[in-house]
């Protein structure tokens, strides 16, 4: 099919209602996985730095990415498995499902793009109907992760370039399209929603939400 219409998709506060990331190290902590004081006192103390700017995207990703270290996607199936049940489709909103199955049945090119990494999210990208999704690349050393990230994390402006490369992977650009939109809560990804025709803020943060407003931009809730 042809498609002449892009429909991009933000994941974490979006389509679904909480950070898929944070619930899987809440999930694993439940299980035992990780230290939950350690791990939780750390996580909070680097979400204040990525907030104030002093964290990078790297050393975000790969704190989360640390949960995989050392294990095969084998040994980490069924937990992503019980974790699927317990943590995600529960968090699904049936308006998620409504959206993204209306712009797949006018035929529009629908793309999941997220920061969370494809381990996590190639699971939530089927549930959820995504032919395509793109997303930040665990690294793999052989066959297990080594929690750090491989290539360009897909966010902020990583986001566009990103999209960029698998647009261009299929011979097109983001200006081929008639039309292009964009759903994102956050302000992490004004670099990609600016590029749209069609930016929509979903549940929005205080900065997205008064950039929307002062844009004229459509906000609506999912959840």
């Amino acid at each position: 099919m042809s498609h002449d219409v892009l429909a991009l998709f933000d994941l974490d506060h979006t389509l679904l209602a909480h950070d898929s990331d944070e619930q899987w190290v809440d999930f694993l902590i439940a299980r035992g996985e990780l230290d939950g004081p350690v791990f939780r006192r750390a996580s909070e103390e680097l979400l204040v730095r990525y907030k104030r700017g002093e964290a990078g995207a790297i050393e975000f990703t790969e704190f989360y990415l640390s949960t995989l270290r050392g294990r095969a996607p084998a040994e980490l199936a069924r937990l992503h498995e019980d974790f699927m049940a317990e943590r995600i489709r529960p968090a699904v909103p049936a308006a998620t499902r409504d959206l993204v199955g209306r712009h797949r049945r006018l035929g529009h090119l629908c793309v999941l793009t997220t920061a969370t990494s494809r381990f996590l999210t190639g699971p939530i990208a089927r549930e959820l109907d995504f032919d395509h999704l793109i997303a930040t690349e665990p690294e793999m050393i052989d066959g297990r992760y080594t929690g750090r990230v491989t290539g360009i994390p897909n966010m902020r402006e990583g986001k566009v370039e990103r999209l960029d490369a698998w647009l261009a992977e299929r011979g097109r650009t983001l200006g081929d399209f008639r039309e292009s939109w964009f759903y994102s809560d956050s302000q992490n990804d004004l670099p990609l929603l600016t590029r749209v025709t069609h930016p929509v803020a979903v549940n929005p943060d205080a900065v997205l939400a008064a950039h929307a407003r002062h844009h004229g931009w459509p906000q609506i809730a999912l959840a």
